[in-house]
């Protein structure tokens, strides 16, 4: 029988055994997960889970040619096999001069505690308690006429990672999460739907259940018995959830793989104004318990912490070393990368400031417009800025949120979205997107 490596001892093989098969370059990345979980529905068990995962990918370079294979089977025998066939994969493939490992000398050695693991057990009886608590807030409100279901869950994972470049790092990290999902019906049996959820690193740092149980009730009731409106031109307001999503376009365009691609829209915008001058939006990897915190990224580069649009400005692109060598620059520490994928660029812990009035005072002057709590559909094209999305949310007349509307579609180009638009100051820090209140100005509006 095969012996059974340790995460550690595995990564340590595979990086081995692959330099002795002829690689040049070699990184390795391991993860043991244990996940948590418990669902409910209708106040009765629904799924329960608890369950222990562990798996190994190595990462292999062979003049300017690279492979990613993964496993999650830590035998020795296993592990060799695997190692050679990174090393035969990477001699088959296309070269590429821009791939390779960081200079070592610009890779961190040392690593700040970020408090970014919660040590506590959890157990599934714990976990199935708290989503039982949450639904049951919801389905206490009247006019919700049953559950979508709820859940709550705790991972918990050791990763490891290493590469012939000195680097490693072992470190602990956690996530939490509680949310549901309730179905709201008016006296004809007409039915919405809606939802609130709250993540965290520490399942302390959750936001109460009764809380999340309420939220989501009131959320679906209020959109009971919708009205379609006229096509129109309009302002429209984009509540923090949605908004959230917006601002994450924003980042996909200044993802540095699209810009050197030339398929954003924002490729040749560098260091001009794209917001208004109030506006900026701050990277933060170094929040403590921060949901996407980290010292350093997947290659071992340090993060930072910056603001992406200073004073309206765009003033970096998110960057990995491959990106960054296609377009001539410095990587910046935004690569991230899961077990068994290439690097690719995120960005860590955003918050969009710059707002000064209330959601109230956004709207005052709003006539006629629209306050959006669902977008649908994936109408966006990065290459032109194009923006059309199916929504429903609520009326806005004379400065006040009125009637529930659904079966519309708004349309605009990003490019003057972002421009344009106005942000409030109820900025929710619970996240790792962070956006407030947007107004957007002169949007296409169809409907009936």
């Amino acid at each position: 029988m095969t012996e059974v490596l340790s995460l550690s001892n595995a990564v340590d093989y595979l990086i081995e055994r692959a330099r002795k098969y002829g690689a040049d370059e070699v990184e390795s990345f391991g993860v043991d997960t244990l996940a948590i979980s418990a669902e409910c529905r209708s106040r009765k068990t629904e799924n329960l889970e608890y369950a222990r995962t562990a798996g190994v990918d190595l990462r292999v370079f062979y003049q300017k040619k690279q492979a990613v294979v993964s496993s999650s089977i830590l035998e020795k025998d296993t592990l060799d096999e695997l190692a050679q066939t990174a090393v035969q994969l990477a001699k088959t493939v296309p070269s590429d001069p821009c791939c390779g490992l960081a200079d070592p000398k610009e890779q961190i050695k040392t690593f700040s505690d970020l408090d970014l693991y919660d040590p506590c057990e959890h157990t599934t009886a714990e976990l199935l308690d708290l989503a039982l608590k949450t639904e049951d807030a919801a389905l206490c409100e009247k006019g919700v006429s049953q559950s979508d279901g709820a859940s709550a869950s705790v991972e918990k994972s050791r990763i490891i990672m290493a590469s012939t470049t000195g680097f490693r790092r072992e470190y602990n990290r956690s996530s939490s999460y509680i949310g549901v999902s309730v179905i709201a019906a008016d006296e004809n049996g007409n039915k919405e739907t809606d939802y609130d959820y709250s993540s965290a690193v520490y399942l302390s740092d959750l936001k109460n259940a009764n809380e999340i149980g309420k939220t989501a009730a009131q959320r679906a009731i209020k959109r009971l018995k919708p009205k379609k409106i006229n096509s129109a031109t309009m302002d429209v307001v984009f509540e923090p959830r949605l908004a959230r999503g917006l601002i994450g376009t924003f980042l996909g365009a200044i993802n540095g793989a699209s810009i050197a691609r030339g398929t954003s829209f924002l490729k040749d915008c560098m260091e001009q104004e794209i917001f208004p001058k109030e506006i900026n939006i701050h990277e933060n990897p170094a929040k403590k318990r921060g949901l996407a915190s980290r010292p350093c990224d997947a290659e071992g580069l340090p993060c930072k912490e910056c603001n992406l649009i200073d004073n309206g400005v765009l003033t970096s692109w998110l960057l990995d070393l491959h990106s960054a060598r296609k377009l001539n620059l410095a990587a910046n520490g935004h690569a991230a990368r899961s077990l068994g994928a290439h690097p690719c660029a995120r960005a860590s812990n955003i918050s969009l400031t710059g707002g000064s009035s209330s959601p109230q005072e956004l709207i005052k002057d709003i006539k006629y417009g629209l306050y959006l709590t669902q977008l649908f559909g994936q109408g966006v094209d990065m290459i032109t800025g194009n923006y059309s999305r199916g929504a429903c949310g609520f009326l806005i007349e004379n400065g006040e949120i009125t009637i529930p509307v659904s079966e519309i579609t708004i349309a605009g180009n990003l490019k003057d979205m972002f421009k344009n638009m106005m942000a409030a100051n109820d900025l929710d820090d619970h996240y790792s997107m962070n956006v407030p209140t947007l107004r957007l100005f002169n949007l296409s509006v169809a409907g009936k």
